[in-house]
């Protein structure tokens, strides 16, 4: 049976978009009957808000938009943003157990994640398991959310609270003692109110030798909606992951150690936790039927401790691998408070819909960094430890030392205005603009001494979608972004020799063309985008003079990407891409010259079929293929291409959901990613996850 219609501020914001009448007569697709179990097993996102921040058709984007839902991969036990992303064209993880880190078309996107459209900038691991759906935005994004977004964004959509949802439990056993218990509990206590529970527990060793971890989860959420016209959203979720960090194994010869795929060199002291607080609120105002005020105020902290023995060499003379030994105390706080008129309106027959924002930001990151005193009372040495049979008892005992303590200040301004202009039934035009000012201060408590350095940029994008025909858009678009000092991982180093706290901001500029489509009666969607991308005013050393950085490096990346999802016939359905891309270093005076960018493949691709019906049994299967990549941009060790087979199968009844997933059917050995050399991550052998879950 279909699920009721309410009017909610997302049908209220959607019904207002499509009276604007950027939706054109020509591109109307039939209504269709779908149940609401169907609906959920279609792996497509049709609209979203994360390309323009208006809840828009993807069709109707002119740039590149992969989305995962949460749900397709947390049966095979997948609770890791880059695991969840494997496959996905042109995107790939540069990752450890310390935080999340991605590369998107060739660059790194290691600081530009957002959880619903709010900046996420600290080094942590994130939970999935309060996530709809992860959101890749492909390509320069500073036209909307800022600096950084060189390659592109990766947007979090949590689960919200919606009216008439019912509550489940869900628990999860499998290979390597995984075991969680999870409840997503909704309630609506009266026709303006809805609320929504996530919370859960989950524990898990691993493949690899003496590496665990424990995660929990507590998220509730409010929607309210005050007046017909006035809705409240608040979210809040507290995450802790306690873990033991592992740092991987090293290169040998320019390819990973011929070791087992469970050896460690850690020890049993080490440990990350991560605890993690997120608060928001959002007020959605409709002013009339076409338009909208939204206030949006996000407040992060994250305390963050590590204990860390990790690799950082290997001794051929001695066969062993060195290491050293560091500690951390970290705290962030970010607090982001924006405010945005959207609303439609027409102009000599041109139908706009117009978006208006300001945005206030202010971060703070106070890290208190200690490693191993090498002289001194009380300094030893780190034990170094054989490369096939480590003793992971040899331990550094010794005095540690404070090796940075600082703290850093961030206040950022910005104001944007986009353009959604529909030209006529088949032209539409998207503009935007966005002027961001970048203020950092960071004090080095150990000498007392601090720096404040001041940033400003302007990003365009300009979009044009071309529909000739009702099932298909080609488009073209052009974008640019930029990377102040200090606005990656937030900070400068006062007093630092040189002038490496005084350059004007690295500049990102993509071009963009593809074709959007749908296929089979709009059941399957299809996008097809050809890029050229490229990061100049490069940081990059002076030939002339050691000491000095000067901004005439280049990095490019070409690619072109294919991804197909939605229903083929009856009850099956796929998902999948594939990408290619040419991504390295143009220009360079650090000997870097034609490298290709570490961690990146040249290809990548993933299908994946599922057969289910409404109600019985069910099944999936699927591949992942990653090319040959490199562990460092010197380019001196080789990861090898790999081919990943996974499947899963299930029964549901009623309220009843039971499956088991076979994650690496072949027992392929493969490595996931690489820090440098001598950090490289294999990845699981052949596991089993059973998933059962129960609504009411």
């Amino acid at each position: 049976m279909p699920a009721p219609f309410r009017l909610t501020p997302v049908t209220l914001g959607l019904s207002a978009f499509l009276s604007s009448g950027f939706a054109c007569a020509a591109t109307e697709l039939p209504a269709t009957a779908i149940s609401a179990e169907a609906l959920a097993d279609d792996p497509r996102v049709k609209i979203s808000s994360t390309a323009t921040r208006t809840s828009t058709p993807l069709r109707y984007v002119p740039q590149a938009i992969d989305s995962i839902k949460t749900s397709n991969v947390a049966n095979y036990g997948t609770n890791d943003i880059g695991d969840a992303l494997s496959g996905m064209p042109n995107v790939s993880s540069s990752a450890d157990t310390r935080f999340d880190s991605l590369r998107i078309r060739g660059f790194d996107a290691s600081n530009d994640f957002y959880l619903d459209g709010i900046r996420d900038d600290s080094q942590y691991k994130r939970d999935l398991h309060n996530i709809e759906r992860v959101e890749v935005l492909k390509g320069p994004a500073a036209v909307l959310y800022g600096r950084g977004s060189q390659g592109g964004i990766v947007n979090r959509v949590s689960k919200m609270p919606e009216f008439g949802r019912r509550s489940t439990l869900e628990a999860q056993l499998g290979s390597e003692d995984l075991r969680s218990l999870y409840a997503d509990l909704s309630t609506d206590p009266s026709e303006n109110l809805s609320l929504r529970l996530n919370m859960g527990n989950m524990d898990e060793n691993s493949f690899r030798d003496g590496v665990s971890g424990n995660r929990q989860l507590f998220a509730p959420s409010m929607s309210w909606q005050l007046t017909p016209d006035l809705n409240w959203l608040v979210q809040y979720e507290y995450s802790r992951y306690n873990r033991t960090p592992d740092r991987g194994i090293p290169g040998i010869n320019g390819r990973p150690a011929d070791v087992g795929r469970d050896t460690t060199y850690g020890n049993g002291h080490d440990f990350i936790d991560d605890k993690s607080q997120s608060l928001r609120s959002k007020l959605t105002y409709a002013i009339n039927d076409d338009w909208q005020l939204r206030q949006t105020l996000g407040v992060f902290k994250l305390d963050s401790d590590f204990d860390n023995t990790y690799l950082t060499g290997f001794d051929k003379k001695t066969n062993k691998v060195t290491r050293q030994h560091w500690q951390q105390d970290l705290t962030t706080r970010n607090v982001y408070n924006n405010v945005e008129l959207e609303g439609g309106f027409d102009t000599f027959g041109l139908e706009h819909r117009l978006l208006t924002g300001i945005e206030i930001g202010s971060q703070r990151r106070d890290p208190t960094l200690y490693n191993a005193a090498t002289s001194g009372p009380g300094s030893s040495a780190v034990p170094a430890l054989d490369l096939n049979n480590p003793d992971r008892n040899l331990r550094h005992t010794g005095r540690m030392q404070v090796s940075s303590d600082s703290h850093t200040e961030v206040e950022s301004r910005a104001v944007y205005v986009q353009d959604q202009l529909r030209l006529n039934d088949q032209w539409q035009l998207l503009a935007g603009l966005r002027y961001d000012t970048f203020d950092i201060e960071s004090t080095n408590k150990l000498r007392n001494i601090s720096e404040d350095r001041d940033s400003h940029s302007t990003s365009p994008r300009v979009g044009l979608v071309w529909t000739p025909l009702q099932n298909h858009s080609f488009y073209a678009s052009w974008s640019k972004t930029f990377s102040p000092v200090g606005g990656g991982l937030i900070g400068i180093t006062p007093g630092a020799a040189g002038n490496s706290n005084d350059l004007s901001p690295e500049l990102t500029r993509q071009k963009e063309i593809g074709v959007k489509s749908d296929w089979l009666d709009d059941r399957l969607s299809t996008t097809l985008a050809i890029y050229d991308l490229e990061l100049y005013n490069r940081r990059t050393t002076d030939p002339n003079d050691p000491t000095l950085t000067i901004m005439t490096g280049v990095q490019r990346s070409r690619g072109i990407e294919l991804t197909a999802t939605g229903n083929i016939v009856g009850h099956w359905y796929m998902r999948g891409g594939v990408g290619m891309q040419d991504a390295k270093i143009e220009k360079d005076n650090n000997g870097l010259e034609g490298k290709r960018i570490n961690n990146v493949a040249k290809h990548n691709a993933s299908l994946f079929l599922t057969w289910k019906p409404e109600m019985g049994w069910y099944g999936e299967t699927g591949l992942t293929l990653v090319g040959q990549r490199y562990a460092d941009n010197a380019n001196t060790t080789v990861l090898p291409g790999y081919g990943r087979w996974d499947a899963l199968a299930g029964y549901r009844f009623k309220d009843w959901d039971v499956r088991a997933a076979l994650n690496n059917i072949t027992d392929r050995e493969y490595y996931d990613s690489a820090t440098s050399q001598y950090q490289i991550q294999p990845g699981a052998p052949r596991s089993v996850v059973m998933t059962g879950t129960y609504s009411f």
